[in-house]
């Protein structure tokens, strides 16, 4: 991913060392092993720290996954970009080794839908979700986003999935902080 120290901006995986640091886990070798590393605590967020001094998280090591052509891809890097769209409440982008390119899959905003719908004539229902016109709309502001950000093509969905209700918790598909539970939602 190119996350390196060496770059402008250095980015890399946040880790931590002192005196305040755990020693390790108790009665687990296996997975004190893989948290410390030569006692540096790996926090697993992926970060990049300005000429300031400051310090700013742009991902989860464990979320990021390699597509088939070997090239590795920061979902939540691609899903804090594309949550700006007017037309998107939240956003989840998915992906892995027997892909060539990513999927999103996108709950639409229902404010946004609303005016849509009253713009167009067309029923607010569930089944707009499966509208070619809203979808295509949809996909392109996606895509202007991408650009926008200077994405490469293969951080630019190739499929999407549009979706009508929201994620909950009660779903089992957000955690209480309404994170999404990506092991669920795949």
């Amino acid at each position: 991913m190119n996350y390196l120290s060496t770059n402008e901006i250095p980015q890399g995986e946040v880790m931590f060392k002192g005196p305040c640091i755990m020693p390790g886990y108790y009665k687990n070798s296996e997975k004190t092993d893989e948290c410390l590393k030569d006692g540096w605590l790996a926090s697993g967020d992926v970060g990049q720290v300005f000429p300031n001094g400051s310090l700013k998280i742009i991902d989860r090591a464990k979320n990021i996954f390699k597509l088939s052509q070997g090239e590795y891809i920061a979902p939540e890097k691609l899903e804090n970009m594309f949550i700006k769209s007017e037309w998107i409440a939240q956003v989840w982008i998915y992906g892995d080794s027997l892909r060539d390119h990513i999927i999103s899959f996108v709950v639409l905003d229902l404010d946004r839908i609303k005016k849509y719908c009253k713009e167009t004539g067309k029923e607010n229902t569930a089944a707009i979700a499966e509208d070619a016109e809203l979808r295509q709309i949809v996909f392109d502001n996606i895509i202007k986003l991408a650009i926008e950000n200077a994405c490469i093509s293969l951080e630019k969905p190739k499929q999407m999935h549009l979706v009508y209700d929201p994620w909950t918790e009660a779903m089992n598909i957000l955690t209480p902080t309404q994170k999404l539970k990506r092991n669920i939602a795949k």
